[in-house]
């Protein structure tokens, strides 16, 4: 029996996780992404439910995808999750749950320019997609107030871009 990979992704809105996520599923890693299903599920952030009804409408997807993610684990599968994890105490418990189930955890994080990141935003502002998603500036502000960089004690890969495989290495 091997063991799992998982990767968690950490980054602001925009940062390119869904890119990075991607590119990692052609690379044989099953993607397990909350807002792709929170879309599927309730449509558009902000456009068709209420910005703060967010987290209600995102709890039992989570749940759903930390289930698919403990199958994954005891299949031996690769695995990326495809979600921001902002918050310190979210990341020791996503990295506490896939020990226990026996994987492996790969923590990257995404960093990213504020500037760059609402040009972004800009151009995602114009899609309907799931990872489309409307936000103003002050928005993002609020983000970045809530974001909780990964410490070094976290051990997190920096991602800036280019070869996905370096995440791997």
């Amino acid at each position: 029996m091997g063991e799992s990979v998982v990767v968690l992704l950490c980054g602001i809105t925009g940062s390119g996780k869904t890119v990075l996520a991607k590119a990692l599923a052609d690379k044989g890693f099953h993607r397990l992404s909350v807002d792709e299903e929170v879309f599927r599920r309730h449509g558009r952030y902000g456009i068709d439910y209420p910005h703060d009804t967010y987290f209600d409408k995102e709890r039992p997807v989570v749940d759903d995808i930390r289930n698919q993610l403990a199958g994954h684990i005891a299949a031996d599968h690769n695995v990326v999750l495809d979600h921001g994890l902002w918050l310190r105490r979210d990341r020791d418990a996503w990295r506490e749950f896939i020990e226990s189930a026996g994987g492996r955890v790969r923590l990257v994080y995404l960093p990213v320019e504020k500037t760059e990141l609402l040009r972004r935003l800009d151009e995602r502002n114009q899609r309907e997609d799931a990872n489309a998603l409307t936000l103003s500036p002050e928005a993002l502000d609020d983000f970045f107030a809530r974001f909780d960089p990964p410490a070094p004690d976290e051990h997190a890969i920096v991602y800036t871009g280019g070869d996905p495989a370096v995440v791997l290495e």
